[in-house]
């Protein structure tokens, strides 16, 4: 792994290439020169006491403080990836990492991944800091042996570290947890000591809480789902000791930190499963479920055995894994569906052993045949309405035992034709 550094990364955009980029994004050309103007002709001073000196005009790099340098940052090195397969980019903001996978000794592919990087970097204004530039070897092999020459960057020797911060958590080469565990634990009981201090000056037990969520808490279980699933039972015990210190400080009871890790990856998991654009969605999709919602066009229809066989062209998932879906089954029973060919449908059907399966008693419309307001949950709010419950009223009155409940009414409202169930901010749900 190289970790990378650059030098004053968001000073260095260059606007004219970075508007070049936003085209080739296809953002619109409106917007494009909004951002170049933005980034242009900026006056800047430097004030002391109440001297001020002349403004000089800046015409590159992105404000520092501003909200929209990340994004600029990010959308001007989309284009930094990997060149080969074994080889990949991790970037977060300015903060980039080359990992390569080295195997048979061969590092043709990582070395020519870095010389190739520093080519990108000079072709878009960009200088390497190699003296804060970090190599680190994961070496998986049970009979470590003699690693081969480290890596120059123009001239100069990256240094090899045994381990790394990145991005808040200490990696080291061993891929153990000790190091990170220890930090974090000297840093918390430095915090502790202004926690004894505030609770000799009288604050009272929600307050001390409070500056413990915030100040000590943060610091214990940052990150946590990334490592704390394989820190040892020693780590472990040093991170709860700090926890039942604050504990007898503050008065209260304060959560375990085997309970936040719980909550947190829960609550990590969920995340991923309702957003169908994150890399682990896949992983993360509940196995009980093999509903899946799609809007395809039927190509063709073929008779198989016991069962009719539509080939369809796959548009659009809307609910399961990132997958595409070359067929529909429908079973030769009073329950069977009958398509048209070259008509786009809403599929809500069932996938077993790879095959979709749809009946008459599912959801199958027409696309054309969808309202606007349907067409619209479907593509911007219907992963917001999974944790909604709607229940049929078929006579008044309709009682509500829990709030995230919407009513399913016959009479006049037409709830699934124009409008969608979906949760509030509050966490209550309503049509």
């Amino acid at each position: 792994m190289l970790f990378i550094d650059y030098s004053s990364a968001f000073n260095t955009i260059v606007p004219s290439k970075l508007v070049i980029k936003l085209e080739t994004l296809g953002l619109d050309p409106a917007l494009c020169n909004w951002v170049l103007d933005f980034l242009t002709g900026r006056p800047q001073v430097v004030r002391v006491g109440n001297n001020i000196s002349s403004p000089l005009i800046l015409n590159t790099g992105a404000p520092q403080g501003c909200v929209l340098s990340p994004l600029l940052y990010s959308l001007f090195t989309h284009d930094c990836v990997a060149m080969h397969a074994s080889n990949s980019i991790i970037k977060f903001a300015d903060d980039t990492t080359v990992v390569g996978l080295i195997t048979n000794n061969d590092e043709t592919a990582y070395r020519e991944e870095v010389r190739a990087l520093g080519v990108w970097c000079q072709e878009n204004n960009l200088t390497l800091n190699v003296n804060k530039t970090k190599e680190m070897i994961v070496d998986f092999r049970k009979q470590q042996r003699e690693h081969t020459p480290p890596i120059h960057i123009d001239g100069t020797v990256v240094e090899r570290v045994a381990s790394f911060k990145f991005l808040g958590i200490h990696i080291t080469d061993k891929l153990n947890w000790s190091t990170h565990t220890d930090s974090i634990v000297r840093k918390a009981q430095q915090r502790l000591f202004n926690l004894r201090r505030l609770k000799k000056f009288g604050l009272s037990p929600k307050a001390l809480t409070n500056f413990y969520r915030c100040t000590i808490e943060s610091i214990l279980a940052g990150c946590i789902t990334a490592w704390y699933g394989n820190c040892t039972a020693l780590n472990r015990k040093a991170l709860q000791r700090v926890v039942r210190s604050a504990q007898r400080i503050t008065g209260g009871k304060l959560p375990a930190l085997q309970d936040t890790y719980t909550t947190r990856c829960y609550r990590k998991a969920i995340k991923i499963i309702k957003d169908i654009n994150h890399p682990s969605h896949c992983l993360f999709t509940p196995l009980s479920s093999r509903r899946r919602v799609i809007r395809a066009k039927v190509v063709g229809k073929e008779a198989v055995s016991n069962a009719i066989k539509y080939d369809i062209q796959q548009i659009k998932m809307f609910k399961g894994c990132d997958q595409v879906i070359h067929a529909i089954y429908t079973y030769t029973t009073s329950c069977s569906v009958t398509l048209e060919i070259n008509k786009e449908y809403l599929f809500t059907g069932k996938l077993k052993t790879g095959r979709m399966s749809i009946t008459l008693c599912g959801y199958n419309p027409p696309w054309e045949d969808l309202s606007a307001a349907q067409k619209n949950s479907l593509t911007h709010l219907y992963q917001s309405g999974c944790d909604c419950k709607i229940i049929r009223c078929t006579s008044l009155p309709c009682p509500i035992s829990t709030s995230d409940t919407c009513l399913w009414t016959d009479w006049g409202t037409d709830n699934g034709q124009n409008l969608a169930c979906i949760k509030r901010p509050d966490g209550s749900c309503a049509w």
